[in-house]
C-alpha cells in the first residue's frame, strides 16, 4: 500500500522492498538503498536518508515486532521526486504516538537515555516525520526530506 504525496507529481525513481522481521536483514535494506544516491539527492542527504533508513528499519525489528515471529515481513519504499525523497517504513506491531514520544523527550541530546535516540535522530534529519496506524492494521513511518 503506497501513501501518497499531497501533489501529482511523479516520482524520478521509486522502489520498494520486503524483508523479514530480523536485524541480520538491515544489510540487505541499506544494500538497497544505495541505488537512491545519485542526484537529484546530494550526497549529505543521502547518507542522513541512509542513517533515518537504518533507525526505522531497526526500530520496527527490536520495539514494532519484539514479540512477533521473524517471518513478519517489513515493507520498505522509497520515492525520489525532484525536491524531495520519501520514505515509508510499514510494521505490523503494536501502534505508538510518536509526536507524544517525541514531545516527552529531552530537546537536548541525553547521552546517557536508554532509547529514544533514534527517533530524535530522525525528526532532525527529516522535514517530514509521522507514525500513524492504517486501516488494514499496519503502521506507517513516514520520512520526507527535502534535497
Amino acid at each position: 500500500m503506497t501513501i501518497f504525496r499531497a501533489s501529482t507529481l511523479k516520482p524520478l525513481h521509486q522502489a520498494f522492498l520486503q524483508v523479514s522481521t530480523d536485524l541480520d536483514a538491515l544489510a540487505q535494506v541499506l544494500e538497497w538503498f544505495d541505488q537512491f544516491n545519485h542526484p537529484p539527492i546530494h550526497s549529505q542527504a543521502w547518507m542522513q536518508c541512509q542513517l533515518a533508513v537504518a533507525e526505522g528499519f531497526t526500530n520496527a525489528v527490536r520495539h514494532a515486532h519484539r514479540n512477533l515471529s521473524a517471518e513478519t515481513l517489513i515493507d520498505l519504499e522509497v520515492q525520489v521526486f525532484e525536491d524531495s525523497i520519501e520514505i515509508r517504513i510499514w510494521d505490523q506491531g503494536a501502534s505508538f504516538d510518536l509526536e507524544k514520544r517525541l514531545k516527552d523527550m529531552p530537546p537536548e541530546w541525553d547521552t546517557e537515555a536508554e532509547g529514544g535516540r533514534g527517533l530524535r535522530l530522525m525528526q532532525r534529519i527529516s522535514d517530514t516525520l509521522s507514525y500513524s496506524r492504517l486501516p488494514d492494521g499496519r503502521n506507517c513511518l513516514s520520512i520526507i526530506k527535502k534535497v
